[in-house]
């Protein structure tokens, strides 16, 4: 009996890889706004849908990281979903707070950008399979305006 609950499994296991996922890219983190809360950066997150039926997305969990530091975390619920056989586009907000950019100064004077890592989680609700999470991790630079674009 054993035995064959150990042949179910594996057969299941092998099916679950062989299937395919939804496919997630982060196109782009900028700055959104400035406030005196903080700042707000706003990431691009495309994501595609290679079934002809729509995919509930249960949350999306995200961290963004400047020069190695933590500077924001949070969760979204309940983004919504993916439409079948389409790319949906989901724009994550995050904010951060002036005191851990100020923390930035040597890493921004250097060459007036920020680096930055931003991680996500996207969990879905999979028919039979259940709950499961794509993590995504995107790294890149954040050019920071000058004066003269902030004034025109």
């Amino acid at each position: 009996m054993a035995s064959l609950m150990e042949k179910a499994k594996n057969f299941v296991t092998e099916k679950v890889v062989d299937m395919k996922k939804p496919e997630v890219d982060v196109l782009d983190v900028d700055l959104a706004d400035i406030n005196r809360d903080g700042v707000n950066y706003k990431a691009k997150v495309s994501i595609k849908n290679p079934y002809s039926h729509s995919i509930p997305i249960c949350d999306l969990s995200y961290s963004l990281k400047f020069a190695g530091r933590l500077a924001g975390s949070g969760k979204v619920p309940d983004p919504g979903s993916l439409e079948g056989n389409e790319t949906t586009m989901l724009d994550v907000m995050v904010k951060v707070p002036h005191n851990v950019l100020l923390s930035l100064v040597r890493d921004i004077g250097a060459d007036w950008d920020i680096d930055y890592e931003l991680e996500l989680g996207l969990t879905f609700d999979l028919p039979l399979v259940g709950n499961f999470t794509i993590p995504i991790t995107k790294k890149g630079q954040i050019k920071l305006p000058s004066l003269s674009d902030l004034w025109t």
